[in-house]
């Protein structure tokens, strides 16, 4: 029988309650049988994947979706490997901190809990469902997934995998719920739905996380979004940025994390920039190019090389395009970012200490690197097993959203009889 989104809400509220005093014990048996399963099962997994991967090439959805979509072995034994990463970690819930005797003699601290039920909208990549399934059970949440219709039958395929691993652990099977209806009223039903749903998570494009934003009368984050620059600092290693640069723009082009925007020191464009031209071609990069940098490669007669518009540096691409942009200091890098960005993830190459300092002080982002990728913007990269969004608001979460981003605490009072006299 169809569940209405209300009663789906109800459900996820009731097991919210178990889960909230569940044990450790309970929640990592849960979560070695979900790692078992999606292995032992892969190719029931892939056969589902194959329907959306058909579906989604009928379509003509873009490469950069389709790449999103699918799921293979490896990837597979990765979503595997990410929920014992997660199973590994320490609970996040019943830490005490900032515990004291209060002039009084009453023992006060504060104790970390669960947020209760969450609610993620998520689009195209199945492995956020497992992903996200994991963090919310180790942090004793319950969660209801509202995935894309492009990854439904892969997204069944997962629910029931883990539903099933619930069972066998003795948890509600409706700790984790997914809405299989494709309709898009069912977002504005969950953006309504505070009676049930405590937190709400946008996963996709702008116009899903700008929607969830204005509309929502739940507590929810803003992330998602990246428009992501490398700075190329006159005193960079140039070899090292070269192998930067490439691997945030080619090593998974469709990801929030990949490299949208190069910014180059003009002391050092005329050398680097013809290697980086080289290197892109070689890769199939379609390079989007300011009047500066465009004298010193060329046009060259390649189709891959175009005069960039203004909008190219606010676009963040998801596939293998990349604007270009020469610059005069290291302060005009940071006020092109801090214009153009959204505060995502960005980094510099360089061997000044004193402009990464600058760099990494001025620049409003979740996370700045200094000689290092942005692809590294990655929740198990940060050792937090994976993340459930990465978070670009500056309340509640920022950066990549961990166990600890699905917790709150409440204030626990250890007295002997005291009473308010004032």
């Amino acid at each position: 029988m169809k569940l209405t989104t209300i009663e789906i809400g109800r459900a996820a509220k009731k097991a919210s309650r178990q889960l909230a005093t569940s044990n450790s014990e309970s929640i990592n048996k849960a979560l070695g049988y979900i790692a078992e399963s999606i292995v032992e099962r892969s190719d029931e997994i892939i056969g589902s994947n194959l329907l959306d991967i058909k579906l989604a090439k009928d379509a003509d959805l873009d490469d950069h979706m389709i790449d999103r979509l699918l799921l293979n072995k490896d990837r597979i034994e990765k979503m595997s490997q990410g929920v014992i990463n997660i199973s590994s970690l320490p609970s996040p819930i019943g830490i005490e901190s900032e515990s004291r005797v209060l002039e009084n003699g009453m023992l006060l601290s504060q104790r970390t809990v669960p947020l209760g039920v969450i609610g993620v909208i998520y689009e195209s990549r199945p492995n956020i469902t497992i992903d996200i399934s994991a963090l919310c059970l180790k942090s004793n949440n319950a969660v209801i997934l509202r995935g894309g219709k492009e990854s439904i039958n892969s997204n069944i395929c997962l629910e029931g995998i883990i539903r099933d691993s619930l069972k066998k652990s003795n948890l509600s099977k409706n700790s984790i719920q997914l809405i299989k209806s494709a309709d898009r009223k069912v977002i504005n039903e969950l953006l309504t739905m505070d009676d049930y749903i405590d937190f709400l998570i946008p996963r996709g494009g702008s116009e899903l996380v700008n929607k969830v934003a204005a509309e929502s009368r739940i507590p929810t984050v803003v992330g998602g979004i990246g428009v992501c620059h490398t700075y190329i600092d006159k005193a960079a290693d140039l070899k090292m940025a070269n192998s930067i640069v490439l691997n945030a723009k080619t090593q998974r082009p469709s990801v929030c994390n990949a490299l949208d925007t190069v910014l180059i020191h003009s002391l050092i464009a005329p050398e680097f920039l013809p290697v980086l031209y080289q290197n892109f071609t070689a890769k199939n990069v379609e390079m989007r190019c300011d009047t500066r940098s465009l004298s010193i490669i060329g046009e060259n007669n390649n189709d891959l090389v175009k005069k960039a518009s203004d909008e190219d540096f606010g676009t963040e691409f998801l596939s293998l395009t990349a604007a270009i942009r020469v610059v005069d200091s290291v302060e005009d890098a940071i006020e092109h970012i801090n214009t153009y960005g959204f505060g995502h993830s960005e980094a510099i190459i360089t061997e000044d200490q004193k402009s990464a300092d600058k760099f990494v002080n001025a620049i409003d982002a979740s996370a700045v690197f200094v000689n290092a990728s942005t692809r590294l913007n990655d929740g198990g990269v940060f050792g937090l097993g994976a993340e459930v969004a990465i978070s670009t608001g500056k309340t509640h979460a920022r950066g990549p959203m961990g166990l600890k981003s699905l917790t709150s605490y409440k204030w626990v009072a250890l007295g002997s009889g005291q009473i308010r006299s004032d």
